[in-house]
């Protein structure tokens, strides 16, 4: 049978039986775990024992199977202990097919954004143009950008170009490549936050019912995964929801800070907030309201800004053609 090592029992195949059988350092090459690790799974109940022949133990495909299942679920999280629990629930007849679709389920991906790839050369472009090694180390350290080593070009993969992205407009905007990662960093604890609260949240009201038995019954799971899906999107859409009401209370009352006469003075080398007089909010926010008042005195500024410079540029465009 093509592909299993020359150097299995016997000549590969046993003499009795049409099924591979192998020795422990055969099982460990296709396996990829290591003679050390097979032993210690054996010694756990992880795995079964070998069958004996003579002076050698013979293992066989079941053997192999069962050591990549246990990769597979530690891959995806798991604990050994949870690991034996499961794998006994699958000898004894219970099944593991539905629980294994709900870990599919809850390990797969929670956005529709779909990974990229970019160039050094194209991200040192993105960033200013100079390259910036202590912040390629940060955002591999942060999982913003992960290597791809067997590139010829130096090559990253970017799991979310959305993020990606907001740096580069961050960046473009005047913020600091370590404060943009910093600001990464605290956002990041406070996230994480907020979905362990919304998986207590869920497992108490929703899940505990599917989760009685250890492991789960095959139909519990399945139903589980399926409560997943419908699900999933609540959250994202909670906080999309929720910081776009925040964003418009906190930046309208953080420009009224700024534009009230109490306002602190500014530093020597920031833009000095701008004063009005309370009776001038107060009748524009009788204009567009409350939450209009951000907006309006942009605009109204920016419009000031603009006639000033247009009547400065005819002004002397117009003495340039007295003196010629």
């Amino acid at each position: 049978m093509a592909g299993w090592s020359e150097r299995s029992v016997g000549a590969g195949l046993s003499e009795q039986s049409a099924q591979p059988e192998y020795r422990i350092e055969d099982l460990a090459h296709h396996s990829g775990a290591t003679v050390r690790t097979i032993r210690a799974y054996q010694d756990r109940g992880l795995l079964p024992r070998p069958e004996r022949r003579g002076r050698s133990n013979v293992y066989g495909d079941a053997h192999l199977a069962r050591l990549r299942q246990i990769a597979d679920l530690l891959d995806r999280g798991y604990t050994l202990a949870s690991i034996k629990e499961l794998l006994e629930a699958w000898d004894t007849g219970r099944g593991l097919g539905g629980v294994l679709g709900l870990v599919a389920e809850v390990h797969g991906p929670w956005t529709d954004e779909e990974a990229d790839r970019i160039s050094r050369a194209e991200l040192d472009a993105r960033f200013g143009g100079t390259p910036d090694e202590a912040a390629i180390l940060e955002a591999v350290e942060l999982g913003v950008l992960e290597p791809l080593p067997d590139r010829e070009a130096e090559e990253y993969l970017v799991p979310s170009p959305q993020e990606l992205a907001v740096a580069a407009e961050l960046y473009a905007a005047g913020v600091p490549l370590a404060a943009i990662t910093g600001h990464l960093r605290e956002l990041r604890d406070q996230v994480e936050h907020i979905a362990s609260r919304f998986l207590e949240f869920t497992t108490e009201h929703v899940f505990a019912r599917y989760l009685e038995h250890r492991p789960p019954t095959d139909a519990d799971a399945h139903e589980a995964a399926t409560m997943v899906r419908r699900l999933r999107p609540l959250a994202q859409q909670t906080v999309d929801a929720e910081l776009a009401r925040a964003m418009q209370l906190l930046a309208t009352r953080h420009l009224q800070l700024h534009l009230s006469p109490d306002a602190p003075p500014a530093k020597d080398d920031e833009p000095r907030p701008v004063a009005l007089p309370a009776a001038t909010v107060r009748a524009v926010q009788s204009l567009v309201g409350p939450e209009g008042v951000a907006a309006f005195v942009a605009a109204a500024a920016e419009r000031e800004v603009h006639k000033r410079t247009l009547d400065t540029l005819a002004s002397n465009h117009h003495m340039g053609g007295e003196v010629t």
